[in-house]
């Protein structure tokens, strides 16, 4: 029967009919997409003048280049990186963003706008010309979450917050089908983000000092019947509340407030996008992001989350920001451990 769950981490409730997905022909899944035109392709390597200037990159043999200086392993914008980071072309945020024309002049306060000040980075997860993290090898995913962090920590000192996003395929919002990340520095503090800061702070108090993921990942393990996969640094599971049909999550097994102080977790996001690649056919279209404390927060986890683009946000979705949800989580994750 269909019931309505709450997620405990956001408090977003959720519609699960997973009855639905199990009608002929309801089973969510995707077509390959085609293969990118590498001649075509900007963030190839050896077309390193089709993208701005580079602001950091690994090149084997050196390490990291410094920001706006030359690495070890080679001169900026040269081949031979591994992971390479540039200014987007078309920012949405930038550090002297102008102010905005006044709509407010009559003083209702009905209008505000203020400047879009920030960064926007776009992180090229590796050289090779394919469209999904699970086409890479996995220590190239490794690498290229290693950077994820370099970039974040670079921010963290001015930002009050840092998201780093991964779209994958255009119906998930893609622009270039090469695999990429990209990181906003934000100055403010997102209301969503904010939201979840205020429930993990307020279970820690409540409990006497529980971390709030810490727990749910526990209790999930527990239970068993939403865990994907399982190793020593990290737990993927498919989230009690998933918006999505085959939603995960990424978590570290001991709870660390900021993503971009940790190690863990690389190997077991390759897998699990992998595992996802297997289950649908095909990597489907998807958007990723990393969810860390906000500055100055402590009690908080961080994690991943992976959001699969199958079905779409109709009606319901869009006037009320309540999901339905055609595939049981606990289906969800019986397929991909199958996988």
């Amino acid at each position: 029967m269909p019931e309505i769950r709450i997620d405990p981490l956001s408090g977003h409730r959720t519609i699960i009919a997973g009855e639905r997905s199990r009608r002929p022909g309801g089973e969510p899944r995707c077509a390959p997409p085609e293969p990118i035109d590498v001649a075509r392709d900007p963030f190839a390597e050896r077309h390193e003048d089709r993208t701005p200037p580079e602001l950091y990159a690994v090149r084997p043999g050196g390490g990291p280049g410094e920001e706006g200086g030359v690495g070890v392993g080679g001169a900026p914008n040269s081949p031979g990186w591994t992971v390479r980071v540039v200014p987007n072309l078309y920012p949405a945020l930038t550090p002297d963003a102008a102010e905005p024309e006044r709509h407010d002049d009559d003083g209702s306060e009905l209008f505000l706008a203020r400047p879009a000040i920030g960064a926007h980075e776009v992180i090229v997860n590796g050289p090779q010309s394919v469209l999904s993290l699970a086409d890479l090898p996995a220590e190239q995913v490794a690498a290229a979450v290693d950077v994820w962090r370099a970039r974040m920590r670079a921010h963290y000192a001015d930002a009050a917050y840092v998201q780093l996003i991964v779209n994958e395929r255009p119906e998930a919002g893609a622009s270039l089908p090469h695999t990429h990340a990209q990181l906003y520095a934000l100055d403010f503090v997102p209301a969503d983000v904010a939201r979840e800061r205020e429930r993990a702070g307020a279970y820690t108090t409540r409990t006497m000092g529980h971390n709030l993921l810490e727990d749910l990942v526990a209790e999930e393990v527990r239970r068993s019947e939403r865990i994907v996969a399982i190793d020593d640094e990290a737990v993927l599971l498919a989230p009690y509340a998933s918006r999505l049909p085959f939603q995960l999550m990424l978590a570290p097994r001991k709870p660390v407030p900021r993503f971009e102080t940790d190690g863990v977790g690389a190997a077991l996001l390759h897998d699990g996008l992998s595992r996802l690649a297997r289950a649908l056919g095909s990597s489907p279209p998807l958007n990723l992001w990393v969810r860390t404390a906000p500055r100055g927060v402590e009690r908080f986890c961080w994690r991943i989350d992976i959001a699969p683009r199958l079905t779409h946000l109709a009606g319901l979705e869009l006037s009320t920001g309540l999901n339905l949800n055609i595939v049981a989580p606990e289906h969800a994750a019986a397929l991909l451990r199958d996988a």
